[in-house]
């Protein structure tokens, strides 16, 4: 964490919890990104063009500031494909076994008061410490 700014993050997870609150008074459903792409997944999902909208506008928004701001991108860190593809089928795996992600449990569901959301957040934070603890320091890999 070479450039941390308290400013900068404070600000980001605002407007975080901000998109998330519009949306739940907006469509009365939580703004958890794996639930919105799952269900565009599934056979007969309600309201699938709230899903596609929300997914597009993420998309678009990741397009738009990485030519408006390109060095936002950086990373020394170069995952391999075949490690990369098998880490998102299971995170996505996950994400649908635990119903929810971390935007779905830990900005929505906590700020509900949701023991389950607390319960799955703190499962994801400690599985988080276990596998970048894993990957420094046991198989060396890791940004």
């Amino acid at each position: 964490m070479h450039d941390f700014s308290p400013l900068a993050a404070l600000f980001g997870g605002s407007l975080i919890g901000l998109a998330a609150a519009i949306f739940l008074f907006a469509h009365g459903r939580i703004c958890g990104i794996s639930g919105l792409v799952g269900g565009l997944l599934r056979r007969n999902t309600d309201v699938p063009w709230v899903r596609a909208a929300f997914l597009g506008g993420l998309l678009a928004g990741g397009l738009v500031l990485g030519f408006a701001a390109p060095a936002l991108f950086d990373t020394s860190w170069t995952p391999s494909v075949t490690l990369a593809i098998p880490a998102g089928l299971l995170v996505g795996f996950g994400t649908q076994l635990g119903n929810g992600c971390t935007s779905g449990h830990g900005v929505c569901g906590i700020s509900r008061l949701s023991v389950r959301s607390l319960v799955a957040t703190g499962v994801f934070m400690v599985a988080g410490f276990v596998t970048v603890f894993l990957a420094r320091h046991t198989f060396g890999g890791g940004p």
